[in-house]
């Protein structure tokens, strides 16, 4: 199918489940209007039922009470309908009524999505034509500035080459002349002349040295190792500024989250909150459980999630060494592994101060224009990413993306690192996550 068609055949696509959209809600604004009805017939019939039930009672008699289960006393009103019955239904349909509501409100809120998203995504898609135009105009100007350079590179060298040639012509000239003198001297007759002009002529003529004087057919890379510098640092900067909004847009996944001081491993000291966990230098008082770490220095979160989008923001300041990220529920905690995700882990790893990994199918090495004080962690459970972001920089750490993480329950994990005598003593902390800040701006297999 040519392009064409394909992006043809989305439009139809796309139209028809707007109008599919716009049936449901009003098939929603339908039953609505057929909800009041009900209402009403409901109110007509209560009326009915309550001046049935008026002209259909009666006593029950001795002989009567285990005729009606709910009559424990022979003096008390009954009616010959079934009550219990009546009232059961008429809960029933008060529930059912309230479930209909809620799918209801629902189906708007989804369809309020919807909109939201289309709006979304055109918005996006003017940001991707702004951006690729900018990039175009960018890739144009740098086209033509280093077409100039090399032109002018070119026609300095062509310069040169002249320059040179003349030199040298006119050093060939003098050689000559020189020559034709010497020939001339050799023939002469006198002796004396011959002594006289001899020392002069037998000397070469002043030249240059030519010997370390080359001329490069080959362009010189310099022109375009400068064009892909400059293009490198216009994506730099637009990468900066994308990761700055998108940092914007997960803020409002913000979650809270706790430390669970039951998976702690017990060298670890979780405040009361549950908002931060430090590294002790003596093992604390606490209780086993399989729950708990043995081998590592690492906390859970107390809140796990097997859906939907998070984020939240941990503190690092001060640390020589952690691991942040997210742990399958099944982890081996009592055992040695490494933090990767065939273990489990999807984590980033930061050791020795300032070397920094990120623990993927093989370890990628990283590196920082700065030390991150905060880092944001982002989890994209369908979509199987986990994002890392440097908080006060603004800027995209690494992401993780494409695992199949279902039906895994994953938990936040938190490793402080050894104490390191004393110098990595400084806690990790849970931060509140500060959405009114103006931002500039994923065993697991690979799916």
């Amino acid at each position: 199918m040519s392009p064409n068609n394909k992006r043809i055949g989305r439009a139809l696509n796309a139209s028809l489940l707007y109008l599919v959209l716009s049936v449901c809600l009003a098939r929603t604004a339908t039953l609505d209007e057929f909800e009041e009805d009900i209402e009403i017939d409901d109110e007509e019939e209560d009326q009915e039922y309550e001046y049935s039930m008026k002209q259909d009672r009666h006593t029950c008699g001795s002989s009567q009470t285990g005729q009606y289960p709910f009559c424990k006393d022979k003096d008390h009103y009954v009616h010959t309908r079934d009550e219990c019955g009546e009232i059961d239904v008429k809960k029933v349909k008060v529930e059912m009524q309230l479930m209909i509501q809620d799918r209801r409100e629902k189906i708007k809120e989804i369809a309020h999505s919807a909109k939201l998203s289309e709006k979304n995504v055109e918005r996006e898609k003017e940001d991707m034509v702004v951006f690729l135009t900018e990039m175009a105009r960018l890739v144009e100007k740098t086209y033509i500035k280093v077409n100039e350079e090399i032109e002018e590179n070119q026609e300095a060298a062509a310069t040169r080459a002249v320059e040179h040639i003349l030199e040298l012509t006119q050093e060939i000239s003098k050689l000559q002349k020189r020559s034709t003198e010497l020939e001339q001297l050799s023939h002469t007759e006198d002796h004396l002349h011959l002594l006289q002009m001899f020392p002069s002529l037998c000397s070469p003529p002043a030249t240059i040295d030519w010997s370390g004087v080359s001329v490069h057919s080959d362009p010189s890379v310099r022109a375009m190792r400068r064009a892909v510098n400059k293009l490198r640092e216009a994506l730099n900067s637009e990468e900066n500024r994308l990761s700055a909004v998108e940092l914007g847009r997960i803020k409002k996944c913000a979650v809270n989250v706790t430390l669970d001081p039951d998976t702690a491993h017990p060298y670890l000291i979780v405040s009361e909150d549950g908002k931060q966990v430090r590294v002790g230098d003596l093992r604390q008082n606490v209780t086993d459980s399989p729950q708990r770490f043995d081998s590592f220095v690492i906390v859970l979160g107390k809140e796990g999630f097997s859906s939907g989008r998070l984020y939240y923001e941990v503190q690092v300041e001060g640390k020589t060494a952690w691991a942040l990220g997210v742990a399958a529920e099944s982890i081996d905690r009592k055992e040695m592994t490494i933090f990767s995700p065939g273990n489990g882990y999807l984590a980033l790893w930061m050791s020795d101060e300032n070397e920094y990994i990120a623990v993927d199918k093989l370890n990628v090495l990283l590196s920082l224009n700065q030390k991150p004080q905060k880092i944001g962690i982002y989890i994209d459970y369908e979509q199987g990413q986990v994002s890392f972001y440097d908080v006060d920089n603004r800027s995209h750490i690494y992401s993780f993306t494409n695992y199949a993480l279902k039906p895994v329950k994953l938990y936040p994990f938190f490793g402080t690192g050894t104490n390191n005598d004393g110098k990595n003593s400084a806690p990790l902390v849970i931060t509140p996550v500060n959405q009114q800040l103006s931002i500039h701006f994923p065993t697991f297999d690979k799916a």
